[in-house]
């Protein structure tokens, strides 16, 4: 059902947007922008639809239609007002067929996965290639392994766990691609298989617009982000099953394989994590101001539930907060132990 809303309201908010485009400048390609399905979205993309999809003897002042873009574009922006990115799954290629024929003048971007920018490049489509395009843990050269669905290890019947619908296509043309004020595509790849190029990743909107409000949230509580550093985004399956298990610490069935989890830290300026809390040192203490802003953003936006799980420094890297869309509460931590205190040697 939830995949069905998303469907239809990228249909919609793609609708309006196509008249829009091919009014301006017809046949210009589109690039990064992401939607959500909530009644709000709904109806702007109902009204912008009406606008725009008007009779020809109907007259709709230009200054309408503008008015109705600009509130299309708010509408995509996300919870945080910041995404720039829209991301165009097989199964909503489906649906906006038409649609998407009138944007870029026929079917190329129905078939061919790519960055496809609207005039003023303010964001963009991103057509994704479909799931059914790997073969035998492949596409191309890159190498992403198998889902647990693919291996019938999938610990739980939720959608959650379901194969991704698709995968972003990732050159080294486009992987600096903003899909929000902060990040860009590049930030969410896989790290590994440096020199095989395209890439393929997978990544939920819902992800980067909840790391945007965890941004505002820091700065609206007194800890201004410089960086927020994604330290691992996407993860393909064949890379995440090398560090299962109680050495590597990751789980067989990882959220970073779906494309809604990242490990995150606040870098002003030294590479590492920041001195949050103040005391002078960096460890999992400065972490758990970081979870304090994600409960916050939890709080407020409820349907941008999660995992979040705190981990110490080690010899590869500092402290660090796992955080993820998953839909529903979870939260772990592996943190160092109370600090004691000197004692005191007599003589």
């Amino acid at each position: 059902m939830h995949r069905l809303i998303r469907h239809l309201f990228g249909f919609a908010m793609s609708a309006a947007l196509a008249s829009l485009a091919t009014a301006e400048r017809p046949g210009e390609p589109m690039r990064p922008a992401v939607f959500w399905a909530s009644s709000e979205h709904l109806t702007v993309a109902s009204e912008a639809s009406a606008v725009y999809s008007a009779p020809a003897d109907t007259l709709v002042d230009s200054t309408s239609k503008a008015d109705t873009a600009r509130t299309v574009l708010a509408s995509l922006a996300g919870r945080s007002g910041k995404l720039k990115a829209h991301f165009v799954t097989e199964a909503r290629r489906a649906l906006e067929i038409p649609i998407i024929r009138q944007l870029f003048g026929g079917d190329s971007a129905l078939t061919q996965p790519g960055v496809y920018a609207v005039p003023d490049n303010s964001f963009a489509f991103i057509t994704m290639l479909p799931f059914t395009s790997k073969t035998k843990g492949r596409i191309g050269d890159y190498r992403v392994g198998f889902w647990p669905a693919e291996r019938h290890r999938k610990r739980s019947s939720l959608e959650a766990y379901e194969n991704p619908d698709g995968f972003i296509m990732v050159t080294p043309e486009n992987a600096d691609t903003p899909i929000s004020e902060h990040f860009t595509l590049r930030d969410f790849l896989t790290h590994d298989q440096q020199d095989v190029w395209p890439k393929y990743m997978v990544l939920r909107e819902e992800l980067v617009d909840k790391l945007e409000l965890i941004i505002d949230d820091m700065d609206a509580h007194g800890h201004p982000v410089s960086k927020l550093v994604v330290m691992s985004g996407f993860r393909t399956p064949e890379y995440n099953i090398q560090g299962v298990g109680r050495r590597g610490g990751r789980a067989l069935d990882s959220r970073h394989q779906f494309g809604d989890a990242a490990d995150i830290y606040v870098d002003n300026g030294d590479g590492r994590m920041a001195d949050l809390n103040g005391d002078g040192r960096v460890d999992t203490r400065d972490v758990r101001v970081l979870l304090e802003s994600v409960e916050r953003v939890e709080a407020e936006h409820p349907e941008l539930v999660g995992g979040e799980g705190i981990y110490r420094a080690n010899r590869q890297h500092g402290p660090f907060l796992h955080v993820d869309v998953r839909g529903w509460p979870a939260r772990w931590a592996l943190i160092e132990p109370p600090r004691r205190k000197a004692r005191r040697h007599t003589a």
